[in-house]
Order: C-alpha cells, then structure tokens, then sequence
C-alpha cells in the first residue's frame, strides 16, 4: 500500500508531507500508558507494520511509559526510513504512581526535547507539540514562554516545526506570532464539536489539526445514533467516526492507536470508508 492509497492521501506538516491516516504510540505502553508492554514484540511488530503500510506519521511521547514507547520506537525502525515523521509532545512527565503532573516552564520543556531526541536516537524532532490546558479542555492563559522556548530549540535546530496541544483560537494566534505553528492537538470527534470554528479556520491558514480521543465520550443517545449510522453502512462504529473525521476537513490528520497489527489494519480499511451525504447529515446532527 502506498501513501496514496491509504485513506485521506497526504497533506503537509510545514514542509513535511505526511499521511492524514497516522499512527499514536501511547498504547504501545502498558496498562494506563504506564510501564512495559505485555507484549514487546507484537509492539515491535506494530511498528514495522505501520511503516510497511505506508504510514509515515507516527504520534509519540517521552512520557509514554514513561521513556518505553519511545525506546520501542528506536528498537523497532532505527535506522528511520526516509519520510518517516516522528511527533512528539512535551508538557507533562510521569511520577512514581503513574501521575501525569505538569512540566511545562521553559527549561523542563527543553530538557524533554533533549530526552526525546535522545532515547530516539535523532538530531532533531520533526515537530514537538506543546501541551497545554487541561486533559481534553484549553486553559486560558499566555503560551509565549513555552512557545520561546521550543523557538529557541527551533533555531539551534533541534526542532524542525511546532506544534500546539489542548489550546484555544487565541493562544494558536499568539504562538504564531512567536513562530509558524505546523499544527494543532486537541480532543475533537462526532460528539465533542467545540473545535469546529477552530478546525475551519486552521485549515484556511494551512495548520493541521490532529483530534485525540475520536470515538471517546459518547452519551448513550449519540452512542445510539453512531451505531445506528455504523449499522446500515455495515461497518463499525469506530470505522465511522474515523471517516467522519476524514471527510471533515482535508487539514484532519488522523492518529488512532492500537498494540495489535490486526487492529491497525482495521483502523486503515475503516478509516476508508465513504460516508454518503445521509450519513453525514445524521453524524453532524450528533453533535449539536
């Protein structure tokens, strides 16, 4: 499968061109994100199988596990392939009971560059979003000093582009002022639709915008109505909403995860499927 055949085709992180189906790591992990995988060679295995269907856009963190993700990583495709974009994120660290507390005053955010770009055996970091706000919800408040500090990694060139996490319309309009923003994470899907001004609006500037958690936080009544849709087009309800997602917008870049390649292969074939303009209507209406 080349990178043209898999769902969404490709679009361009800065002057990176990326698949819109990607590939997040953190489950790569153990339980919660946290320790070892059950199973280091399936994980191993994951990998090389993303690489071999043609994804080339693989999410990731110096905190998943923490440090384990990234070190499967290394294990799995180091020496990297050519076009192979690795992004990762800084904000947070793990403490001894599996925490995620904040990190995110200058000096630490380049100490995690400086972690990252080590146990994954690279110069530098094709993009490194920043986390900021809450778990699934912007926090208001300044984000020039984080993003100074990644201008300056910028700069000595140990970042290649920047990116922004859990953030609102006017902190991505105050980092770009500091530097060009590649792209934005933060939590989108059929149900949770705050984005959708957000969405629009990157996608006319020519950012990214990569939603976490597509399928999570249905109540039992948009439940219903995504398994009513999944069911008349014979497919899965997580296939839908990834497609969802990829019709959307074409500035969508997509991350599911998975520790099995069974599971991943089903992520690409569902993310292919084509929603037909009823079904989108229906979606839609899910959200608001």
């Amino acid at each position: 499968m080349t990178n043209q055949e898999l769902p969404g085709g490709t679009y361009h992180l800065g002057d990176l061109e990326v698949t819109r189906m990607g590939y997040g790591a953190m489950q790569l992990a153990g339980p919660h994100v946290f320790g070892p995988p059950k199973d280091r060679d399936e994980a191993v295995a994951v990998l090389r199988e993303v690489v071999e269907l043609g994804i080339n856009h693989i999410d990731t963190s110096d905190y998943y596990g923490p440090y384990v993700t990234n070190e499967i990583i290394r294990e799995a495709l180091a020496p990297y392939p050519d076009g192979l974009v690795l992004v990762t994120k800084v904000g947070a660290y793990r403490d001894d009971e599996g925490n995620w507390p904040e990190a995110r005053e200058p000096e630490q955010l380049k100490q995690q560059v400086r972690d990252n770009l080590e146990r994954l055996g690279l110069e530098a970091m094709d993009v490194v979003n920043i986390r900021m706000g809450d778990f699934d919800t912007p926090r208001a408040g300044t984000v020039a000093p984080q993003v100074e500090a990644l201008a300056e990694l910028q700069q000595e060139g140990l970042v290649k582009h920047i990116g922004l996490s859990t953030v609102n319309a006017g902190q991505v309009a105050e980092a770009q002022a500091i530097a060009p923003v590649a792209c934005v994470q933060n939590m989108y899907n059929i149900a949770h639709r705050e984005d959708d001004a957000l969405v629009d609006s990157l996608a006319e500037q020519g950012i990214a915008y990569v939603p976490y958690f597509p399928l999570g936080g249905f109540n039992p009544l948009q439940s219903e109505g995504l398994d009513r849709v999944a069911a008349r087009l014979d497919a899965t309800p997580l296939a839908v909403a990834l497609a969802w997602l990829l019709q959307r917008s074409p500035n969508i870049l997509l991350i599911p995860g998975t520790s099995s390649r069974a599971h991943l292969r089903e992520n690409v074939a569902g993310a292919g499927l084509h929603l037909p303009e009823d079904a989108v209507a229906e979606l839609d209406a899910l959200g608001r």
